[in-house]
């Protein structure tokens, strides 16, 4: 039965988030909880890179297109794209307009969809659909009907984006974008596919002689932070303060049974794991 409790001149409904704030300390430590409800334990969500894939063309693009065909047969996959150069010439000219951050993020997003549009029309006779940008709602429709749901990586902000520590430039990326949607939906794992093996110790395009990481630790990698990453590094500091996502991997998508292998837990690329030893 509802208890009411009165006092202060207000009548509340009894709990204990009545009469804080919900930004009071207190109260926040008070609703912590060891346990998160995960929605799609069983499900991966595949990141698609746009300058590393789609920005290559045919070549890139429809070997994948084909294992990704191959690999819905047996796993349950969530698909997201990236926007590729068209998101630099777009930033370009919303800087050189006086753009707010929030509505630089606003036309990134719309790069990418157009990427969601052609990859859809490459897998849509496999069973794909593109997903309207913050559409969440919909993917067990989707997953349930056998449908591989195809989304945009960058973060749902809409015109609204936390303030960058320098510049005008969003500092919330697609990379996490992708383990936003992955974290706060319980995902079983995200995998980057990009145009690299995975993580170096530097920029292996630049320097012949950078050491490839096979597996490395969350907590390693904030300790020592790579001189150059190719993912974003918000999405390491987001996944230290998060609870539900433990492996991040990314394999090179221009090596055919890359991705497939990864999806079988196979040791391909770069694993991230959330802790101990990776």
């Amino acid at each position: 039965m509802t208890k009411l409790v009165e006092g202060d001149g207000r009548t509340h409904i009894q709990s204990r988030l009545m009469r804080e704030s919900l930004q009071n300390r207190g109260v926040l430590a008070g609703t912590d909880s060891d346990h998160d409800l995960q929605i799609f334990p069983d499900v991966t969500l595949v990141g698609i890179g746009g300058q590393s894939i789609f920005d290559r063309g045919k070549d890139a693009i429809l070997p994948l297109v084909d294992e990704l065909a191959a690999c819905k047969r047996d796993h349950q996959l969530v698909l997201a794209v990236g926007g590729g150069t068209r998101v630099r010439h777009t930033m370009s000219i919303a800087l050189d307009l006086g753009l707010p951050v929030g509505g630089v993020a606003q036309l990134v997003g719309a790069m990418e969809e157009l990427n969601a549009i052609l990859l859809n029309a490459l897998l849509a006779k496999h069973g794909t659909m593109p997903m309207q940008r913050d559409h969440f709602w919909d993917l067990p429709l989707y997953l349930a009907s056998g449908i591989t749901p195809i989304a945009i990586s960058i973060p749902p902000y809409h015109f609204w984006e936390p303030p960058p520590e320098e510049g005008n430039l969003p500092m919330h990326g697609s990379d996490f974008g992708l383990f936003q949607m992955a974290d706060v939906l319980g995902f079983k794992q995200v995998i980057f596919v990009k145009d690299e093996r995975g993580l170096y110790d530097k920029d292996p395009k630049r320097h012949a002689d950078a050491t490839f990481i096979p597996r490395i630790t969350l907590d390693e990698l904030i300790a020592r932070p790579l001189a150059e990453n190719i993912l974003d590094q918000e999405l390491f500091h987001a996944w230290h303060a998060s609870k539900n996502l433990q492996t991040v991997r990314i394999v090179n998508g221009l090596e055919r049974g890359a991705l497939t292998a990864a999806l079988r837990g196979e040791d391909v690329g770069t694993t991230i794991t959330r802790g101990g030893a990776a």
